[in-house]
């Protein structure tokens, strides 16, 4: 297996991101005067629930990104795309995905690898990413790769996204 770092000529190559998860992370906030909890709890779901999106590479949201990505010869196996937060010094994970019949063979570890060394190298503090509240694979994936929770937006998606089961979770990583 070999990383490349891919060049603009992969800028608006879409790719399907799917994943089926068996668990999610309910939100309760509750309010008090003078507190405010949040309580997130790892759930069973009734089913597993399967979940899919497209996103293309190079997307104009991003600030300077640079993706890397796993091949084995020419076969694309994953890959991971990166996003400068200049005015915080932090660099985002803005997707990483790996073929689904190579997952769990530790090429999103190597991926993962490859950020922390690119955020070092270029003087970030910290790296950051978004999930799911639903995405239980990708939150115990992020876990084991190091990364805490940091933070929650419970309106990013919809304005109903606690009721829904997916809340947008921060994720990130102190270098």
């Amino acid at each position: 297996m070999e990383i490349r770092e891919l060049d603009q000529g992969w800028k608006g190559k879409s790719f399907l991101f799917r994943y089926t998860t068996t668990h999610l992370y309910r939100v309760n906030i509750s309010h008090t005067p003078g507190e405010d909890l949040i309580n997130l709890k790892r759930e069973a779901l009734p089913e597993p629930l399967i979940k899919s999106f497209e996103s293309s590479l190079y997307s104009g949201w991003l600030t300077d990104p640079k993706v890397f990505a796993a091949f084995e010869e020419e076969k694309l196996l994953g890959f991971i795309e990166l996003s400068l937060e200049n005015w915080n010094n932090r660099l985002r994970i803005a997707n990483i995905w790996v073929d689904e019949d190579r997952r769990h063979q530790g090429i999103g570890k190597i991926l993962i690898a490859k950020a922390v060394e690119t955020a070092k190298v270029g003087g970030q503090r910290a790296l950051v990413l978004e999930t799911q509240s639903c995405n239980d694979p990708a939150i115990r994936f992020y876990q084991s790769c190091g990364f805490e929770l940091i933070g929650l937006d419970t309106t990013h998606y919809n304005n109903d996204d606690i009721q829904r089961g997916e809340v947008r979770l921060e994720f990130g990583m102190s270098l």
